[in-house]
């Protein structure tokens, strides 16, 4: 067995002897240090992922009614 497998097989086995409340404490608490490690965005950062957003939305929502538009339209001249 090379030396990365049976590494990884006893970092295996040192989780699975924890108990449950050890690991679920475990992972609230590698949750905290994450939610620490978090930008948080600034004001003007926010403004204009803000309007990015809106911009992107307002583009995908002219496009989707000019295809109903146009299926719409469609179906009338097919259909009659």
């Amino acid at each position: 067995m090379s030396r990365a497998a049976s590494g990884s097989s006893r970092g295996r086995e040192s989780v699975e002897k924890k108990s449950l409340w050890q690991r679920i404490v475990t992972f609230f608490k590698e949750v905290i240090a994450e939610f620490k490690k978090v930008q948080r965005p600034t004001r003007k950062e926010l403004w204009n992922l803000f309007l990015t957003v809106i911009f992107f939305v307002t583009i995908v929502m002219i496009f989707v009614t000019i295809l109903d538009v146009v299926f719409n339209q469609s179906m009338f001249w097919i259909f009659g």
